[in-house]
């Protein structure tokens, strides 16, 4: 039994030195952080409404829309880059299941534009 336990040491020290360090980064921005906000500080930053208002406000969908576009095109490149190393061994059928995945992303990326979802007046 001893040496069972004496196995799994390693993984409950490593759980709590990080457990340790995950506390210690939790508590250390309310200890050395300086208290002192300003009109600044409390303004809206890039989501359009203020940080500080009701939860229930209505706000613009434009901003759901450009965070989706982003995801998109964030998937798209976790995508190519593992494709593109293995590009030599794929073959023709790698080729073009990809092609036709970025044509569903074109085809996407085209109607929201058409929509005028990335126009901002």
């Amino acid at each position: 039994m001893e040496q069972l336990l004496g196995a799994y040491l390693p993984v409950v020290i490593f759980i709590g030195v990080a457990g340790v360090i995950g506390l210690a980064l939790l508590v250390a921005p309310f200890v050395i952080a300086f208290k002192s906000p300003d009109s600044e500080k409390l303004s809206a930053y890039e989501c359009g409404f203020n940080a500080f208002d009701d939860a229930r406000m209505k706000f613009d969908v434009r901003f759901y829309l450009v965070s989706i576009l982003f995801i998109i095109f964030d998937l798209e490149v976790a995508f190519l880059f593992p494709w593109a190393v293995a590009f030599g061994d794929l073959g023709a059928y790698g080729f073009w299941s990809v092609m036709v995945f970025l044509a569903v992303l074109t085809i996407g990326f085209a109607y929201e534009w058409r929509k005028g979802a990335l126009e901002w007046d």
